[in-house]
């Protein structure tokens, strides 16, 4: 296909795809003639892929460069692929004076994770929750587990389809499931906050009503039914649910 072709399919500017050429990210197209070059089905998923990047996680080019230098060449040592690309997404954490995290460290030893200051999500977990302490909230051993243990099992899940990968699909996968998948489980997280505070508010519904009568069928009920949970979560006093 033509570059007018390209630009319809991917719904990017014909300007936008010039400059992704200029910039290097995009490989130029196969040249047919001195005016015109040939883009294939590949060209078209990697534009997708640069779109994501700097639209859903609105990532500068030089960021943008940076993940897909590894994807595209990965270095030898996976983790050090991995650890790279997530510094190249936000937050963006410096370096601590004396190269330690104790925060970070501290939660880190209680969930068994490895604990390698290298690591720019080590940096980005010590900066969070010294703003989660500034800020007066609850954090404790019972939050460190709570929220280690869905951690843990959402990695499990999106790393399932890392079997048979060669190494490097799998820091691909790796790289690009780490910057994309995030948005989702933020944007989830929001929604559950709000769908669990609306029906609570109609629960309580009007002054004088009895109790589930303030919101259309199968939303009202008791606490546990559809509302806030009678207990358990890392910010009541039923502290983290077992597993």
């Amino acid at each position: 296909m033509q570059i007018s072709a390209l630009a319809e399919v991917t719904g990017v500017s014909i300007a936008t795809i010039k400059f992704y050429l200029r910039e290097g990210v995009l490989l130029r197209g196969v040249t047919v003639s001195a005016t015109r070059s040939e883009y294939s089905e590949e060209h078209v998923k990697r534009i997708r892929l640069i779109s994501a990047l700097t639209d859903v996680r609105s990532l500068p080019m030089a960021r943008v460069k940076e993940i897909l230098g590894l994807v595209d060449a990965p270095l030898p040592d996976p983790s050090e692929s991995l650890s790279r690309a997530i510094g190249a997404l936000p937050p963006y954490v410096a370096d601590s004076a004396d190269g330690e995290y104790p925060l970070a460290r501290e939660a880190i030893e209680a969930l068994d994770y490895i604990y390698d200051t290298r690591s720019a999500a080590v940096k980005q977990l010590n900066s969070a929750i010294q703003a989660v302490k500034d800020a007066d909230l609850f954090w404790g051993p019972e939050d460190i587990a709570f929220y280690g243990q869905i951690a843990m099992t959402i990695a499990q899940r999106e790393l399932k389809p890392l079997a048979g990968m060669n190494l490097q699909e799998i820091i691909g996968f790796a790289v690009m499931g780490t910057a994309m998948y995030e948005p989702v489980i933020l944007a989830l997280r929001r929604l559950a906050h709000q769908t669990l505070n609306i029906r609570a508010m109609q629960q309580r519904g009007r002054p004088g009503d009895p109790p589930g009568a303030g919101g259309p069928p199968g939303i009202g009920g008791p606490p546990g039914a559809g509302g806030f949970p009678a207990t358990g979560g890392p910010h009541t006093s039923g502290g983290a649910p077992s597993a």
